[in-house]
This record gives C-alpha cells, structure tokens and sequence, in this order.
C-alpha cells in the first residue's frame, strides 16, 4: 500500500480528503493542510443568504471568481473557524487573498475545470462518511478497515502499480485509488462523474466485456477503446461475485502483458473487495438500528443521553428537535403496519436526512415508530425560525410526492432541553394531524354534506393547514386537545347552555348549537354568519333568539360567552 495512507491522517481531515481525491478534483492553492482537524461538513456559500457554517468546514465558493471575489468571500468568513475554501481554477491569489487566507486560518483550493459543484459535494460528502455514528471500534478486513473501499483501491493500486477503480454493476464508481492523473481522459471522466461515460459503456456493451466479465472468474483485458475521437489506454478488469450474485467490478488503467503475478493480485483483490462491499450491505442495516436507538436514548434524556449524544456528535451544541410524520401515502393511511408502508416511511426519513445532510451538516435523523425525528445543530437561531424554513424547503423539493407534516421543538442547550424539544415537538405534531375541522367548506359540499353539527365538525372562514409549526404557531390548538383529553380522563360532560342546546337539537332535529358557533365565530356579524350557515339574516336572527330562550345564555356576559366558546370548541373535536 501506498504510504499515502498510513494513519497519519484523522478519518475526516482534510489531508485524508485530498490524499482519496488526489489531483483529479482538487489543487491546494495556498495554505498550509492540518492533518490532524476534522472536517465539519460541506457547505455552499451563498453571498444573498449567509448559511450555517459548522466548525472547519468546507466552504464551496460557486460563481465567485476573480480575487476580488475571492477576497470578499474570505473576509464574509469572519468570526467563523473554516477548514478551506474552493474555488473554480485558475485562482488568482493576490497578497489581499494570502493575507485574509493566513488571518482566518483558510485554505484555499482550486477546483478543476469540466468538474461540476454538484459532484464535487457528492464526492465529498461521501468521503466524510456521514453515515458515521461515532463507534471507536473498526473492524477490519485484510488489515483495511472494513467499508473504506478507497484505501483497497490504493492498495490494489499499490500493488498492480496502475490507477484503480472500484465499480457496481451499473458502472457507478465506488471507489478509486490515486494517480488517476496518470491515466487517460476517460478515466478523469469517469472519476469526475462518478460514473463511466455512456460512450465507453456502449463500446463495453458492443464489444461483450460486460458479458465475459461477469460470466469469468479470471481478469479479461481490454485493449485500447475509441469512442467519439477519443482513445483510452488498455484497462484490466475482473468482476467481484459473491457466490453466484456479481456485485461489481475492479478496473486498473495499466498496459503491459498482463502477467500471472497481476493475474493472481487481481483474483485476491476481488475476493478482498467482495468481502467489504458485503460487509457495507450489511452494515447499512445495522447503521441504521444503532442511529435510531442512539437517538431515541438522546431524545428520551436518560443516563445513556450524554454518552448517545457524543457518538452523534452533537454534544456541547446548541440544537432542536423535529418531528415529521406522513400524512398520505400511496399504501393507504399513515397508521397502517404493512412493509410497502414501513419502506415509504424509511424512504421520507432517508430523503429527510439527505436533505439535512446539505443544509444542516451534523444532523441525526432516524426513523422511530412512524414518525422520523431528527437532531438539528441550532447555532445562532434561538427562534427556530431558520429551522422551520429549512423544514419548509425540504416538504418544498418532495412535493407531491410526499406528503407530511413536520414538528419544531425550540432550542435546547443540554439533555434536559432535548427531552424538553421533543415533547413540545410531539405536541405540535399532534395539533398538526388533527383532522382539518377548520378547513372552509365550499357551498356545493356544504349543501350535499347537510349540517355541520351532523358531522360533529365545522367550517369555519380561515387559511390552509400548516404543514410546519412550533408550539407558538399553534399553541392554541395543543391546549384545546390537552383539555379535551382532560375532559375524558374525568369523565366530564358538557354543562350549561351548550348542554341544553344539544339536547334540543338532539329532539327536534334544530340548528340552535350551528346558530351559536356561527354568531361567535364572526363577532356578532348576524349577515356574515348567516352567509355561512346559508340562511337568510331574519332567519338566522330568529334562530338565535330561540338559542338564547332555551339555553339561558347571557351574550352581553363575557364569562357566559367564553364558557360557551370554549366548549363548542371543544365540541367539535
């Protein structure tokens, strides 16, 4: 293996990011690289909106070019503690550029052209393994820690003496090794795009490599390809099986004969490579259950909290807690148990968590029950209200698609404040699941629907639902169904006028409960509230008048009015 990657490097420094990616990507510019600090995430700047900057991360600077733009860019980096900042090549580094670099403590990285930000973000993203829950135990395989397919791409690379690079079935890359720059445009191409261009796959396909790679256990040699004017030098590959199941395949850009010593580093390093792309399939799962219990035993606050809270990297922060349930999917209502249900969910959860990936690095989400709850790092936003914007971004780009409602809790400084989010968050939750009783009824289904007293809900004149919330954007609600199921642990039953306008309309089959909820809800306003219930206003008033007769309500007395609110209120949950 290359001495590139002894463990001199920290798992997510950027050292260790810049050794993986080698020169195909990145140049450093000017700074000087601390192989010993973690990187804190990956974050695009934006100079309209300024983002959350974790601790030394990495800033990627899209559309600014010049030194001048670079210059602004570094000194808007003021009072926060950034790993590095890049840039499109060529970078023009001024003395303003190296002294605002050296003051901040930035490393300035040039970007190459043809590259694109959004695969520079994948690739680094999937480097910073965020799927990383803190565990200090590895196992290994071969003597490479178990999963880190790029270090067996260096070190088959080390022994073959070529570039390397790792693939599934699909031609996605996996892993590469480094001194790809020794290779051939197509191969750049293909670490670029994470993928190999469609014009050499065709070629691939045409020429039947695919079909002897994966039919043969021995490695097939292709000799040299042109594919729209461009040449690529030989390759030698070997598919990767598990049994009779092909999960991919190694390709090394190396010409020469291919020997027996090459034939023979090949099929071991195919059986090496077998066994950590099994050991990522099954470690998925098992990542998977450990996040959702590690957050769960966060969120309840117990003794194992601080301990959870380390492995998720979120202690010693400032953070929130959300909470998101869908509200329709296409196998039916959300409170069903069937495994086409459970994988909708794992899905919304996955895309919750891809989502807070990019916007707020550090993030812990996992799937609980049927409500995906997640951990947010909360810097400098003790309103939450950066945290509902990003909740409403995210049910913004899933659309139609899934549909849901999401839960703030507030801002929590230590383990008592987590519980305390949570709970606020489940309460919002639950106001937002209530079913759409307040919803404004259009006149053809209020006529067909009959009365709303019928139902044992009401129109009422109002807005849409919210999809977000925290406690102080329906605090209201929350408190209505906190009484109500006070109501029913007691056993109360509803008194006084209400009461007996209930039993009236109960008899005589009347609209008296109707013709009071309608007057309230509209201050009074006999025209509008008639409207509502589509009577004429002589009608309504008369309605209300017999109300007032056969209750015994005092309007004019503002403890009999709230009385009577509050229970048709809690009437119609």
């Amino acid at each position: 293996m290359s001495d590139r990657h002894e463990p001199r490097f920290t798992r997510f420094s950027l050292g260790r990011v810049l050794d993986d990616l080698g020169l195909t990507l990145l140049e450093v510019v000017h700074g000087r690289i601390d192989d010993q600090q973690d990187i804190g995430g990956v974050v695009i700047y934006d100079p309209v909106d300024e983002p959350l900057y974790p601790a030394h991360a990495v800033v990627l600077g899209v559309g600014v070019h010049g030194s001048d733009g670079l210059s602004d860019l570094l000194a808007g980096l003021a009072g926060h503690t950034i790993a590095a900042v890049v840039v499109r090549s060529p970078v023009e580094i001024t003395d303003e550029v190296r002294a605002l670099a050296d003051e901040h403590g930035v490393v300035v990285l040039g970007l190459a052209r043809g590259a694109t930000w959004t695969q520079l973000a994948a690739l680094l993203r999937s480097l910073l393994a965020e799927d990383d829950v803190g565990d200090t135990h590895v196992d290994s395989l071969g003597g490479i820690p178990s999963g880190d397919l790029f270090a067996v791409a260096n070190a088959i690379s080390s022994l073959l003496d070529a570039p390397v690079t790792i693939e599934d079935r699909s031609s996605r890359v996996l892993a590469f090794s480094g001194r790809q720059e020794e290779a051939d445009p197509a191969r750049a191409e293909t670490i670029i795009g994470r993928r190999v261009p469609e014009r050499y796959r065709h070629q691939l396909t045409q020429q039947g490599v695919f079909r002897e790679l994966y039919r043969s256990e021995d490695p097939v040699v292709i000799a040299r390809i042109e594919a729209e004017a461009d040449m690529s030098t030989q390759r030698v590959a070997i598919g990767v099986r598990a049994g009779d199941e092909v999960l991919g395949s190694i390709w090394a850009a190396m010409d020469g004969p291919l020997t027996d010593e090459r034939r023979i580093t090949l099929r071991d390093a195919a059986k090496l490579v077998a066994l950590h792309l099994l050991r990522v399939r099954a470690g998925a799962d098992v990542q998977r259950r450990l996040r959702a219990e590690l957050l769960s035993t966060a969120l309840e606050g117990g003794s194992g909290a601080s301990e959870a809270l380390s492995r998720l990297n979120l202690s010693g922060q400032p953070v929130c807690v959300v909470a998101a349930v869908l509200t329709e999917t296409e196998h039916g209502g959300a409170g069903g148990a069937d495994q086409a249900l459970m994988a909708e969910r794992e899905r919304f959860a996955d895309a919750l968590a891809v989502h807070l990936s990019a916007m707020r690095p550090g993030s812990a989400v996992a799937l609980l029950g049927d409500t995906a709850y997640g951990i947010l790092p909360e810097p400098n936003d003790p309103t939450g209200d950066h945290a509902v914007r990003t909740m409403e971004d995210f049910l913004d780009r899933v659309g139609s698609r899934m549909s849901a409602v999401i839960a703030v809790g507030p801002p929590a400084d230590d383990i008592g404040g987590i519980s305390r989010s949570r709970a606020s968050a489940r309460r919002v939750l639950r106001a937002l699941l209530e079913p759409a009783a307040g919803q404004a009824v259009a006149p053809q289904e209020q006529a067909a629907a009959g009365t709303a007293a019928a139902a044992g809900g009401r129109p009422r004149a109002g807005g849409s639902r919210s999809r977000v919330a925290r406690l102080s954007d329906v605090h209201a609600s929350v408190l209505m169904l906190e009484l109500r199921d006070l109501m029913v642990v007691r056993g109360d039953e509803f008194t006084g006028p209400v009461s007996r306008l209930m039993e009236h309309d109960a008899k005589q089959k009347g609209h008296l409960v109707d013709t009071l909820r309608a007057w309230f809800d509209h201050f009074g306003d006999v025209a509008k509230a008639a409207d509502m219930l589509f009577v004429h206003p002589n009608t309504f008033r008369y309605r209300l008048r017999r109300a007032v007769e056969i209750s015994g309500i005092d309007l004019d007395n503002a403890d009999d009015r709230f009385e009577a609110m509050l229970q048709l209120r809690l009437l119609e949950r």
